[in-house]
């Protein structure tokens, strides 16, 4: 299946996520490592095996072995901090932010690619998992190095369309219509 055949299954209702989808990756401002690296955290995030499989298969397409490995790498990662981050942040007791995190995250600090790009990954991935203070921390992060509000927001575009249409597909494959 490729990204056209992908689009194509979505049922009529979710046709607004077949367009989204073609605005996101065809009307990109990102540089197509950015795009692509973007697509693939997403799609990891997004939990969804049909996804998964098929824009894996087009990210690798457009990316460097390096660059398919680093956003492999850093959905991982993130998936990690963003349930930690977001458990600290949630509970009352503020004495959590205080504790040593205790949590190897050395594949961000030197990715095998730009430091802005697995920060937009990170935050795409962020995203879909729901961590405040992540998103914070990655946002603050990429406008220090002059990244632009339209960029930043071009990544969780993308992650809600990569989300909706994984959680329709899903819907689609357990409901059987």
């Amino acid at each position: 299946m490729s990204l056209d055949s992908l689009k194509s299954s979505l049922p009529d209702y979710a046709r607004d996520l077949r367009l989204n989808l073609g605005s996101v990756i065809d009307g990109s401002g990102l540089t197509p490592q950015q795009l692509w690296g973007t697509v693939l955290v997403t799609a990891i995030a997004s939990r969804s095996p049909i996804v998964l499989r098929e824009l894996a298969l087009e990210a690798q397409a457009h990316l460097s072995p390096e660059a398919y490995t680093a956003a492999k790498s850093t959905a991982a990662t993130m998936t990690m901090n963003n349930v930690f981050h977001r458990t600290r942040h949630l509970l009352s007791d503020p004495e959590y932010g205080t504790l040593r995190a205790g949590l190897r995250s050395n594949v961000l600090g030197d990715p095998g690619v730009g430091k802005v790009d697995v920060e937009l990954w990170s935050l795409a991935v962020s995203a879909i998992n729901g961590c405040g203070a992540c998103l914070d921390s990655h946002e603050r992060v990429l406008r220090k190095a002059g990244v632009d509000r339209e960029s930043i927001q071009e990544t969780f575009r993308i992650a809600s369309v990569v989300q909706a249409i994984g959680v329709t597909l899903e819907a689609e494959a357990v409901l059987g219509e």
